[in-house]
């Protein structure tokens, strides 16, 4: 197990974890991986289909994790293979990108041959048979350090796996290592005082958001083809965005959080889910078939079944769009993808009208007020719990922007703080009615792309949160996938969102989206 070094020094400003945005407003996985090999990548001299021949090494770093199980299955390549060609290229990109921040090569490479060896014998353990896969640096890897970005924990080795570790590995993923994370997972840049910080692989002096920044950054740039996030205001979907990847939040209650050292708190635990993240959105439906359903640990999962994509009748839908809300206009170039993915929606015969939820423009502030005593005393419980003396400033500076807030709210009477909750329980309400009249919504998923590292970051002013916040709060499925390019080269998302429990439909919306517009595109780190 290598640890893989900050290569860059920290920035010298002091960070909070959301940045004021108003200053800068002013291209399915198997058939998208062979248009990409042999369109543009190096390295794939061969057809991606079985008729023709096997990809070269090099490529295989470039398909998706649903097409290298069927390669490993058939055998027209090893899992040793597959996972030597993902290690060679975390440790090409790594240096510039510091996205892999445990490398567990000795024994991925031993767990590769096995899988080999097992199928040899005939044996197939499950859907990601000898395919590797990281994990942020959030849920517990036995034997492999695992950190959540603060000091008190830097030699901390779990001695059992998180549920959504367990369920990869039970079918036939191989871990390749640990991704990064801001410090306790709570701020937009990833960042932190044991590994330093993550870069985009599409512009190295731009962030790759957070907290699941290092998953996404390792992900985009070929380093991974298939992860594990969590996002409780964006975490997820904010970094998909940035780094051009699909990422998706599931229905809140969909896949369990057990063995996240993410403490609990009861609202932010409302707030939060784990999901999937890949550079294909036909990973993110295989990813989700593995990571579903009640561990009999974690009490807020329930027993709801899939729905399979495929069988999602497109031209049926009613889609309802919008590029912008009340509060915060989104950059032209957002607004303008956004519109472009509506349209293709509407021209395969599905019905499309231009509404944005009741209420959504509110979100932002409310979720900030419903968290404010949650986080403060939660991430501090935290802190002390993991013995965390020296903090880093992203995570100093909210928490005392939280120790603020708090103050503030402590003098509200009673019946204010009730309002609060009743406002929640009005939104949840009202969007679940919104549904009822369509079965899809698309949006922005952010009001910017990847902003530049170092930039000042304001709690007060923590433009367009609420396009993200908005279904932490509702626990409505979400994903994000790339439908576009800004003017400055960086990667632009869709999000695309659902009733309770209807991932099937975000997610054969977002598989046409990346058909019809694109989807991932390479970096050219």
């Amino acid at each position: 197990m290598t640890q893989m070094q900050n290569q860059q020094k920290h920035g010298s400003k002091i960070h909070s974890c959301f940045l004021s945005r108003r200053s800068f407003i002013a291209g399915t996985g198997a058939c998208a991986a062979a248009v990409i090999a042999d369109t543009i990548l190096p390295g794939i001299t061969t057809t991606l289909g079985s008729e023709v021949g096997s990809p070269q090494p090099e490529g295989l770093i470039w398909l998706s994790a649903t097409r290298l199980a069927e390669l490993i299955r058939t055998k027209q390549v090893s899992s040793v293979e597959v996972v030597q060609a993902h290690i060679d290229r975390i440790k090409t990109v790594n240096p510039k990108l510091n996205a892999v921040v445990q490398l567990a090569e000795e024994r991925a490479l031993k767990q590769a041959h096995k899988a080999d060896e097992n199928l040899a014998r005939g044996k197939v353990l499950g859907l990601l048979h000898g395919v590797p896969v990281t994990i942020k640096d959030e849920f517990e890897t036995k034997d492999i350090v695992t950190t959540i970005g603060t000091l008190g924990l830097k030699g901390h080795i779990p001695t059992r796996d998180a549920t959504v570790v367990k369920r990869y590995k039970k079918a036939g993923a191989i871990i390749l290592g640990k991704t990064n994370v801001p410090e306790l997972l709570w701020a937009a840049e990833t960042d932190n005082f044991i590994y330093g910080r993550t870069n985009n692989p599409y512009d190295l002096e731009k962030s790759p958001n957070g907290s699941s920044g290092g998953e996404a950054a390792i992900i985009a740039a070929g380093g991974s083809p298939l992860g594990i996030g969590s996002d409780a205001g964006g975490s997820i979907r904010s970094p998909a965005h940035f780094c051009g990847i699909a990422g998706l939040k599931p229905t809140w209650g969909r896949i369990p959080l057990t063995g996240s050292l993410m403490p609990y708190c009861p609202i932010l635990s409302r707030f939060d889910a784990a999901g999937p993240m890949a550079r294909f959105v036909e990973d993110l439906s295989l990813a989700l078939s593995v990571l579903a359903g009640p561990d009999g640990h974690d009490p807020d999962v329930s027993p709801v079944s899939l729905r399979t994509p495929q069988t999602v009748q497109l031209e049926k839908l009613r889609i309802a769009f919008f590029t912008k809300d009340k509060l915060t206009d989104p950059t032209p170039e957002i607004q303008q993808t956004v519109k472009t993915a509506a349209e293709k929606l509407e021209s395969t015969g599905a019905n499309l009208q231009e509404e944005c939820p009741p209420g959504f423009e509110e979100t932002a502030d409310l979720g900030f007020l419903l968290l404010a005593e949650d986080l403060e005393l939660g991430l501090r419980n935290a802190l002390k719990d993991y013995k965390t003396t020296k903090v880093h400033p992203l995570l100093t500076s909210a928490l005392e922007y939280w120790a603020k807030l708090t103050k503030k709210l402590g003098e509200d009477e009673p019946e204010v703080a009730l309002k609060r909750h009743q406002n929640w329980h009005r939104f949840r309400c009202d969007l679940l009615s919104f549904f009822h009249r369509y079965d899809v919504l698309v949006c922005p998923p952010d009001v910017v792309p990847a902003w530049k590292h170092d930039t000042s970051f304001q709690f007060e002013d923590a433009d367009g949160w609420e396009y993200s916040a908005a279904f932490n709060m509702s626990g409505s499925p979400a994903a994000v996938v790339r439908c576009g390019t800004s003017p400055e080269g960086m990667p632009i998302g869709v999000q695309v969102v659902g009733p309770h429990w209807r991932e099937d439909i975000v997610l054969a919306v977002a598989g046409l989206l990346e058909r019809e517009l694109g989807g991932w595109k390479p970096p050219l780190i």
